[in-house]
């Protein structure tokens, strides 16, 4: 049986991930501080190992304990822009240095498979729609420079190490699991508000778009990588859209639908720096991959809503 180290394993994207792997009979060790994981989100059948990636005396423990670690799928981050505006040297050291703490032990346990965990961040203002893998980064934050940054790291050791290595950007993901707190979660933002009677809000005209993927198929192009080794090194940046841009009005609107509620949001002022339209080519992840998303936006809406019902 495969042995695969997930980071951020009881967060949102990565318990997700976690449950594929288990279900395609994987052991599991889950590598997350907690800090904004959630017990509830962990498999009862994967290993938790409670310490941080930016811990080095933790991590070497983790690794020291497991030997036979065949792949690393790294999911944990500090994901959010504003923080990373604020205290753009945390948001460094977990993004870039404990990128590098996990790389540095995987070369020294001969441990090849490394799957990272991007985001579209990294692309700032696109020229042209849609976003291709080859469009130029130009980050908007230290959130997005210390991704493209982690990307960087990742290709290196690709290169000289001989490590099978993926980076892939990831477009807006959503589902259940997702915490209504996150600066990316505009649909549990906007379920939550529903259901508990407020008046939506929007900044802007809501005409801006946005690729929105759901988390399941988010966490198939993950595990996907794991079985794709020795093919695409030389090569390993893929973005993970469904690409198809969706305006917020539209997102609304559908979810209003959904839950039988009037569409009557409160517009506010555009919020600075917000990118106006955005989605992302998944192409070349599906035809290199063989990866396609399965799951539509109207199908993933119901099982959200569900999920924030229950």
């Amino acid at each position: 049986m495969d042995k695969i180290l997930v980071t951020g394993g009881a967060g949102f994207i990565g318990s997700h991930v976690v449950d594929l792997l288990i279900e395609q009979e994987k052991e599991v060790i889950v590598v997350d501080n907690m800090s904004t994981g959630s017990y509830k989100n962990l498999n009862k059948d994967a290993k938790l190992e409670e310490t941080d990636i930016t811990d080095n005396l933790g991590l070497n423990e983790v690794f020291n304990k497991h030997k036979d670690i065949n792949g690393v799928v790294h999911l944990a981050a500090q994901s959010k822009v504003g923080p990373s505006v604020e205290n753009p040297g945390t948001d460094a050291n977990i993004n870039i240095q404990g990128t590098i703490n996990l790389l540095e032990l995987c070369r020294k346990n001969n441990i090849n498979s490394f799957v990272y965990a991007s985001s579209a961040a990294v692309y700032g203002h696109a020229e042209q729609l849609p976003i291709t893998e080859n469009a130029e980064t130009n980050p908007l934050s230290p959130y997005g420079v210390s991704k493209l940054a982690g990307e960087e790291y990742v290709k290196a050791y690709g290169r000289l190490y001989g490590m099978d290595v993926f980076a892939l950007r990831f477009a807006n993901v959503f589902g259940p699991r997702q915490s209504p707190h996150t600066e990316a979660g505009v649909i549990s933002i906007f379920i939550e508000q529903l259901l508990r009677g407020e008046v939506p809000a929007i900044y802007g005209d809501g005409e801006q778009t946005r690729d929105f993927i759901f988390v399941r198929d988010v966490a198939a192009a993950v595990v996907l990588c794991l079985k794709h080794i020795n093919e695409h090194s030389q090569q390993p940046i893929y973005n993970v859209s469904t690409g198809t841009e969706t305006s917020i009005n539209f997102l609304l609107k559908d979810l209003c639908n959904a839950l039988n509620e009037n569409f009557n949001p409160e517009y506010k002022e555009e919020r600075p720096g917000d990118i106006k339209k955005s989605y992302l080519d998944n192409r070349k992840i599906m035809a290199k991959l063989r990866w396609a998303p399965e799951v539509s936006l109207s199908t993933g809406l119901l099982s959200t809503i569900k999920f924030y019902q229950g």
